[in-house]
């Protein structure tokens, strides 16, 4: 008998398809050993020596292998191939006394049954650098949260906890609620033309006015608008030069973790979380009919672009059975990473047969599961499709001494926008000639006000992580799921992470105290030092010494220096104490502001304060939009329906979600025309 153990039950589930009845695939659950959760477990004084038990969890998973392993000829351990795999498989092996020199261990980007018996074919040991690199993460995370959150009990709240990549994560949340806060709003105004050419109408916008090129905020007020419009009025418009520009777009890179969990996150409203979690169900395994269960993608954590020779000839050879010869790049396309530590060894996510296409397999998914599958089969396969080819053109118009600017854009061949249709919109206007005179239809003028930078997306905030060289792969979802699950942030009307009270509260504490912890170079350069032990540059346990001994004795003095009063001020106010008739006064607590009684520890009357998310204004050109509907009722529920931004731009959506999933489309005014003038 041959004992193959892999980490979950679905992926044993798959891969038991592709192998004889006498191979028996077992799953271990996840990690069979960690840390204990009662104590430190870490021997600080012998060179950080990790001591490992088995969770209580893991127990009766733990006794069925030892059970097997008795029984078998031959153990396989085939975890996941990055450093958390490699790491399971180490556990595994100790745990079931395995020999520490035998290759059986197997690796595969994908889940079918080519890739599986390919693997059996190569086993090879485990890797003590990845396993070393892991461990090594484990315990510089274990040391700093089971130093500094009993810091942040004693200082700040009780059951606060602190992370070393966390802190940094919630550091950009609120930098950026500090930009909102501080941002001062500034009213300018636009000039339109609107313009009629042989019967045709079009619009320009003015962009020079008495000699002068006018940047956003040349026209600060109505009045100033109005003048420059009544001089307008009476203006004979010309066509003053025509811009032609022929664009070549090139299809964007395959996805790695980082892109597809902000695409994901643009597109199809997931969270980071979300994405990751449908992404590992397509990669473990689909069934897709009584005798077929295979992984539909690739390894969903990754930071490579590369793709197999194998699957660029599938994806061309799709392209031109779908799409036509002329839709297939001219040569296989291959992708340079800008991230010199990607690992190059790995792919990029994929589908595992580009002839599944995502109609094909719909029916065996989930409506989330086949919308994250259609994006990544459209984005893999685009990779391979020939540019797209669009004219853009530029005309200026002549009005006296003013200038006009109108630009447009047609699509003259679609190439990979017919597989991947990024939001590329066609602006056609009319066919114009030098010198040639126009018809002034109307002039408007528009108010704006300049806007405050967003909150981060999940989107937003993974591609910080990502420039900041904060966290890897395999870390940004549970980072951004970690520190919503403190009570760090919380997430505003439109989903965008907003820091809580507690949470700027905890970071202004460590930006001022321990500065390094949230120091965006710091940070990223203890991720590179990993990176150094999984190649095998350094020992791990020395990059565990430089960071944590200094670490230790800073905290040490800040025990001592700092007092609670210090980190947290009571905020006065003219409430009083329906108890004992002293004056309330606003602490902060783990979940936030709240009102205690002044007398404490005498009385020990307190109220909460409910602390809503501050709401964020929509995106200017959808401001329109928020009084046009601002009396807009359900029709399924009756609450309130609030404007969401989507993939396809602007749409209702019940604000009873996730009660009532009501959502109502939100037309532009060519949608509007459109749909009005169909038969």
């Amino acid at each position: 008998m041959r004992l193959i153990i892999v980490e979950s039950p679905t992926k044993a589930k798959t891969i038991s398809h592709f192998l004889a009845k006498t191979d028996i695939v077992e799953s271990s659950f996840g990690h069979v050993r960690d840390l204990p959760t009662k104590k430190l477990g870490v021997d600080i004084n012998n060179n950080f020596e990790p001591e490992y038990e088995v969770p209580a969890k893991a127990k009766k998973v733990a006794a069925k292998l030892k059970s097997l392993v008795k029984k078998a000829d031959e153990v396989i351990l085939a975890t996941d191939e990055d450093r958390e795999g490699e790491a399971i498989a180490w556990h595994l092996q100790q745990l079931l006394k395995l020999p520490a020199k035998q290759k059986n261990r197997i690796v595969f980007h994908e889940i079918t049954e080519s890739a599986i018996k390919n693997a059996l074919k190569t086993p090879r040991e485990l890797d003590y650098n990845l396993i070393n690199a892991q461990q090594a993460r484990r315990i510089l995370d274990r040391l700093v949260g089971y130093e500094l959150s009993p810091f942040l009990w004693k200082k700040v709240a009780k059951n606060l906890s602190a992370g070393r990549v966390q802190s940094a994560a919630v550091r950009l949340i609120v930098e950026r609620e500090r930009e909102i806060e501080a941002f001062i709003k500034q009213e300018y105004w636009t000039i339109s033309a609107h313009l009629q050419a042989h019967k045709e109408k079009f619009t320009a916008q003015l962009v020079k006015w008495q000699g002068k090129t006018l940047d956003k905020l040349a026209i600060t007020n109505q009045k100033e608008a109005q003048k420059i419009k009544e001089q307008l009025l009476e203006a004979n418009y010309n066509v003053q030069k025509i811009t032609r520009e022929k664009i070549i777009k090139i299809p964007p890179a395959p996805f790695t973790t980082s892109t597809l969990q902000q695409v994901a996150n643009r597109w199809l409203g997931f969270s980071a979380k979300q994405t990751m979690v449908l992404a590992q169900q397509l990669y473990e395994g689909i069934n897709l009919g009584p005798e077929e269960q295979v992984g539909l993608i690739t390894y969903m954590r990754t930071d490579a672009l590369d793709l197999s020779n194998e699957f660029i000839h599938q994806a061309r050879a799709v392209i031109q059975n779908n799409f036509g010869s002329q839709f297939i790049a001219k040569t296989p396309r291959k992708f340079i990473n800008k991230n010199k530590r990607a690992q190059e060894a790995h792919e990029a996510i994929r589908p595992t047969n580009p002839n599944r296409t995502p109609e094909s397999v719909k029916k065996y998914l989930d409506p989330r599961q086949f919308r994250l599958y259609e994006l990544i089969w459209q984005r893999a396969l685009a990779s391979q499709a020939a540019e797209a080819q669009i004219d853009h053109l530029s005309i200026n118009i002549e009005a006296d001494s003013a200038m006009f600017l109108a630009t447009g854009q047609t699509i003259t061949f679609p190439g990979y926008l017919s597989i991947y249709p990024e939001q590329t919109q066609e602006k056609i206007l009319p066919h114009l000639t030098d010198k040639e005179p126009l018809k002034l239809l109307e002039l408007t003028t528009d108010q704006h006000f300049t806007q405050p930078p967003a909150r981060y997306s999940d989107a937003g905030l993974v591609k910080q992580l990502e420039k900041y060289g904060i966290g890897r792969p395999s870390t940004y979802a549970p980072i951004i799921a970690t520190i919503e699950k403190r009570g760090y942030v919380i997430r505003d009307n439109y989903k965008r992470l907003e820091p809580t009270a507690i949470g700027k509260i905890v970071n202004d504490l460590l930006v001022k105290h321990f500065p390094n912890i949230v120091d965006y170079q710091f940070t990223a350069s203890i991720e590179n030092s990993l990176d150094d032990i999984a190649r095998g540059e350094v020992a791990w346990s020395k990059i565990i010494a430089d960071f944590y001994w200094p670490f230790h004795q800073h905290l040490e003095e800040k025990s001592q220096e700092l007092s609670k009063k210090d980190i947290m001020p009571e905020t006065p106010t003219n409430e009083v104490c329906d108890k004992c008739g002293a004056k309330m006064v606003i602490k902060i607590g783990r979940y936030g502001p709240f009102l205690a009684c002044s007398a404490f520890p005498k009385c020990r009357n307190i109220k909460s304060m409910k602390s809503k998310s501050t709401p964020q204004e929509l995106p200017e050109k959808y401001q329109h939009l928020a009084k046009k509907y601002a009396n807009e009722v359900c029709d399924k529920c009756g609450a309130k329906m609030v404007i969401k931004i989507g993939r396809y731009g602007p749409f209702l959506a019940c604000s009873a979600f996730p009660k009532c999933r009501n959502i109502k489309k939100i037309y532009t005014k060519k949608q509007q025309s459109t749909k009005t003038n169909k038969p």
